[in-house]
C-alpha cells in the first residue's frame, strides 16, 4: 500500500508541479511540505483539503492514505471498556496480519450490540 507522502510525491510530480510551488499553493514552507512527502508530518484537517484541491485528488484517498494509529482514540475506548485494550494487547501478541484483521473487518458488516 503506497503511503500518503509517496502519494503526495507521486502525484505532484506527475503534475510537474515543484515542491517550492506545491508549498506556496498549500501556503506552508517547503520544508513543511518535504515533511509531508517524507512522513515527519501529518496534514491537518484544513491541510487535507488543500492538498486535495491542489492535486485535484480525491480526498477521500488521501484520507484512506493516512495511516497514523489514531492512539487517543484507541485509549479512551479502552478506558470507556477494557475489552478493547485487552482485545488491541491480543492482536498485537499475536502478531496479526494487518491485511488479515482489515480483511476480518471487511468481511463481518457492522452491528450494534442490541440487534440479534
Amino acid at each position: 500500500m503506497e503511503s500518503l507522502g509517496t502519494f503526495i510525491r507521486r502525484t505532484r510530480d506527475e503534475k510537474d508541479i515543484s515542491l517550492r510551488e506545491f508549498a506556496r499553493r498549500l501556503g506552508v514552507s517547503a520544508a513543511f511540505a518535504s515533511d509531508l512527502e517524507l512522513g515527519r508530518r501529518f496534514p491537518s484537517d484544513d491541510m487535507f483539503e488543500k492538498i486535495a484541491e491542489v492535486l485535484d485528488s480525491e480526498l477521500t484517498t488521501l484520507r484512506r492514505l493516512d495511516t497514523r494509529t489514531p492512539v487517543d482514540g484507541l485509549k479512551r475506548m479502552s478506558e470507556k471498556d477494557p475489552t478493547f485494550g485487552l482485545a488491541f494487547r491480543t492482536l498485537v501478541e499475536r502478531k496479526v496480519d494487518a491485511q488479515d484483521l482489515l480483511a476480518w473487518v471487511q468481511a463481518h458488516p457492522k452491528h450494534k450490540k442490541n440487534e440479534s
